[in-house]
């Protein structure tokens, strides 16, 4: 390399501002020095970075802020947070999801056929916007976040990705079904905070389950014993108080009883509880859109429950939060 940097150099070093520091401390020179290889020295001045070349930079650079443990210990920790919001997301949305399905079926077959015919129209082409292919789809699904859990914490991380991606996509189709069919427009912010959990998740599995990163695993568990507890805990939760539950009460009801449990415990692992915190404070979201909008309809008994697993939703973020803050904190001032 001569001594005038080139506006090409320029425009790499540029590019590779998005990376932390501590990398391009100690990788920035040798990246430069491939980039510029093999392009003559008199048309690096009318040459820029490809589309691809940059892509990649923000990938990596991506990759190394959610670092890992050989990572500075920011990105250690933020890394370890959103791998940990990844797999508690996926738990949490896969559990949901058969248990839903699962009680549904249960309601509609024990009920008499007044429910089961209840059940069925959804499935029969009939009203706004009902098409029986979409409605199927819309219903199977979202089983696919099992898929995604268990491929994730058998380490098959592209499966998994693709999987939740599948999975992820109702919640897309609930703001693009009014414009190509006659459904109608959904709760905009119910909506809107459901799709957010759904596709952080995906989002957060890409991006921090890089390959790079380590095996995905629980604080404690197995993964089978995991996810059978959070179905035993959903299920219950809406099967001991039918009239309060609706979408958001049973993975509520099991975020907070997960979040007590490890405040509860030692050692408390910071990426856990920030993990945590993260997912209650989008279940926060989603409790606070459902009392927004229906609580002057809601018999007593649920309006006390909504407010309640509200109030409870906000103060174990609270406290999850400041656990893992002062967490930090003590570890920084080790030596």
């Amino acid at each position: 390399m001569t001594g005038t940097m080139t506006l090409l150099e320029s425009r790499y070093r540029t590019a590779l501002r998005l990376l932390p520091a501590y990398y391009r401390r100690e990788r920035e020179e040798e990246m430069v020095e491939t980039y510029l290889w093999d392009v003559d020295q008199d048309t690096q001045d009318q040459s820029r970075p490809t589309l691809g070349e940059v892509a990649s930079i923000a990938a990596l650079a991506v990759r190394t802020r959610l670092g890992t443990a050989a990572s500075p210990r920011r990105y250690a920790l933020f890394g370890a947070s959103v791998r940990q919001f990844a797999v508690f997301a996926l738990l949490l949305q896969a559990a949901s999801a058969l248990v839903d399905r699962v009680l549904e079926l249960t309601w509609g077959s024990t009920h008499g056929s007044a429910q089961w015919d209840l059940f069925l129209t959804r499935f029969n082409g009939r009203g706004p916007g009902n098409s029986v292919p979409v409605a199927v789809l819309e219903w199977t699904l979202p089983l696919l976040w099992t898929v995604a859990y268990f491929a994730l914490l058998r380490d098959r991380r592209r499966l998994a990705g693709a999987a939740a991606t599948v999975a992820a996509l109702p919640e897309l189709w609930v703001f693009v079904a009014p414009f190509v069919t006659d459904a109608y427009p959904p709760d905009l912010p119910y909506a809107t905070a459901n799709g957010l959990l759904a596709w952080l998740t995906v989002l957060a599995l890409y991006a921090a389950h890089h390959r790079d990163a380590p095996p995905a695993a629980l604080p404690a568990g197995t993964p089978g014993l995991a996810y059978l507890a959070a179905c035993v805990v959903m299920g219950a939760s809406q099967t001991v108080l039918p009239l309060a539950t609706d979408s958001v009460w049973a993975p509520s009801t099991a975020v907070l009883l997960a979040g007590l449990a490890w405040l509860a415990r030692r050692p408390r692992t910071p990426d856990t509880a920030f993990a945590l915190a993260a997912l209650g404070a989008l279940l926060l979201a989603l409790r606070v859109t459902t009392l927004y909008h229906w609580y002057d309809v809601l018999p007593a008994v649920a309006r006390f429950g909504s407010v309640g697993q509200a109030a409870g939703l906000f103060l174990l973020t609270a406290a999850l939060t400041a656990v893992a803050a002062r967490s930090v904190r003590e570890r920084a001032g080790r030596p």
